[in-house]
């Protein structure tokens, strides 16, 4: 087969090279490399019956599942551009996706039946067909006309291939956005495909592994899942919402489907280490973990990476605009106490550089915004040129070349070997009685503490001193406010000390795993 430069391509070449080869399996259920190609060929084809062209958009409201799957493949394949839909966000929020991209068709699950005529009706604009995997959901909606499909075997295959291009869009990845709206990411093929290429190649990923797929389909995390194994010719299996959560599950889950190659956001890893009982050398099948979305304290990445030494560990840096753009192989055990570990340089084929305030590339050892260049960054966000402009800039140090990059509002310095090492946002640099601070500094300190598995810092304007500074901590063992502020002056200048700490056994999370700093602001600003 032609060289892919679609990433449905991936699974047209495995299911023609090693068709009877598993593709995707979520507990006892799978399918083969030619059942998946079947049944997204023949769902395609009752897409495009439904009026599904080139770059249309489709909806994907349904959990993670063997349908979402095929779901995805097929969206792809007839032209169309998946936007995967959190399932847990609420009914106005979904439906504001809708209207804002303009969803033609929505698949969803006889599952999400329930909640559905909310997330319609919350539309300004509803999708004209649903699609339901399972039983009519009885929508009730005027103008919205339901599919009810089976497993896909009672649909005609009469799919047409249509031609594309690596510039079409693939998918939009909604994400959190400052106005209260989520924001578009939009990523085309070659998008994907650049990050998907490079990761395979240098993780040697091969028809032998297997890979798991912990994050959520609509968290940039899972592009590595879904299409880094069907460039492979490997399996990706599934994480069921339980295992996903629970580390004992977590660690079940590693050994029953035998996984070689696991990618999570850092606190499933921090919850396994302190959690799930691991005794030194367990889990034997598993070769790399990689991790990205936010800081691993380095106190829990030495002691996971001291119970499994036989694994590779690499950290993955980029925000979801940019897919991966750097990354860095921890090539050593760190030491508890020491500062949290790089993000790396520039994969394959991507640029980046740091630029100061005054515009200019900033010297190594200075601090700067990270700007990326290359074949990863997006095409800007969905119907918001505005905030395009904002983020896709000419490139300040080579405007001759005409193209643009990503602006990422991340603070970072190039160290002597080469390497960045991350600082935090610009938009968490605050003022507080005329200091500057670095809320993530705050968060380093305050997260070495051995009694802290997660600390989050959030800033409360305040019109005398600008701002007061507040800590959220979970912690793994007996602490309390007074421990940890003597602990916080012996870390901090006193300027930076948070005036309020709130300590629970968890933190709330977002819908990709990461720490929700919105419902942790709320609650400071409602008084903790």
């Amino acid at each position: 087969m032609k060289e892919p430069y679609l990433i449905h391509h991936y699974l047209g070449r495995s299911a023609e090279s090693h068709p009877d080869r598993e593709a995707v399996v979520m507990g006892k259920h799978h399918l083969t490399y030619a059942q998946l190609s079947d049944r997204s060929s023949k769902l395609a084809g009752l897409l495009q019956r439904l009026g599904v062209h080139r770059g249309d958009r489709v909806g994907i409201c349904m959990s993670k599942s063997i349908e979402a799957v095929v779901a995805i493949y097929a969206i792809l394949r007839c032209g169309g551009v998946y936007v995967p839909m959190d399932v847990g966000a609420p009914a106005g929020r979904l439906g504001y996706m809708i209207g804002n991209c303009g969803m033609k068709v929505v698949v969803t699950s006889s599952k999400r039946s329930a909640s559905m005529p909310d997330v319609i009706g919350a539309a300004p604009v509803a999708p004209e067909h649903v699609v339901v995997f399972g039983e009519k959901i009885g929508l009730d909606s005027d103008g919205v006309t339901e599919h009810a499909i089976g497993d896909g075997a009672d649909l005609a295959d009469d799919f047409v291939e249509v031609p594309l291009i690596q510039d079409d869009l693939a998918f939009i990845l909604y994400t959190s956005g400052s106005t209260g709206e989520p924001k578009g990411v939009m990523l085309t093929h070659e998008n994907c495909r650049s990050f998907v290429q490079w990761a395979v190649e240098q993780f040697d990923v091969t028809s032998d592994d297997r890979l798991s797929s912990h994050a959520p389909f609509h968290f940039d995390l899972s592009t590595f899942d879904l299409f880094g194994a069907a460039a492979a010719g490997a399996p990706v299996v599934l994480v069921p919402p339980r295992a996903s959560v629970f580390p004992t599950e977590v660690v079940r889950f590693i050994e029953a489907n035998e996984i070689t190659v696991w990618y999570s956001v850092p606190s499933i890893l921090t919850m396994v280490a302190e959690h799930a009982g691991l005794a030194e050398g367990a889990l034997p099948t598993l070769r790399t973990i990689l991790f990205a979305g936010e800081v691993f304290p380095t106190k829990y990445l030495s002691r996971i990476m001291g119970l499994l030494p036989h694994a590779e560990f690499a950290n993955l840096y980029g925000p979801t605009e940019t897919n991966v753009c750097t990354w860095y192989g921890v090539d050593r055990r760190p030491e508890e106490s020491d500062p949290p570990i790089s993000i790396g340089r520039a994969i394959a084929n991507v640029e980046t550089f740091v630029v100061d305030d005054s515009g200019t590339e900033a010297e190594p050892g200075s601090v700067g915004e990270l700007y990326v260049r290359g074949p990863t960054v997006m095409k800007g966000y969905w119907g918001d040129a505005e905030r395009t402009a904002e983020r896709l800039v000419e490139s300040p140090l080579r405007r001759h070349l005409g193209d643009r990059c990503y602006r990422t509002g991340d603070l970072v310095e190039e160290m002597p070997d080469g390497n960045y090492r991350f600082l935090g946002r610009r938009d968490n640099q605050i003022k507080s009685r005329g200091y500057r601070i670095e809320l993530g500094d705050i968060e380093s300190a305050i997260g070495a503490h051995p009694a802290v598995l997660e600390a989050c810092v959030v800033a409360i304007p305040d019109d005398k001193i600008s701002n007061r500074i507040e800590c959220f901590v979970s912690s793994s063992g007996s602490l309390d406010v007074d421990t940890l502020k003597s602990y916080s002056l012996e870390k901090l200048p006193k300027y930076m000390v948070p005036e309020n700490f709130v300590i629970s056994e968890s933190l709330p999370k977002t819908s990709t795993g990461k720490i929700d700093r919105q419902a942790l602001s709320a609650l400071a600003e409602d008084g903790g």
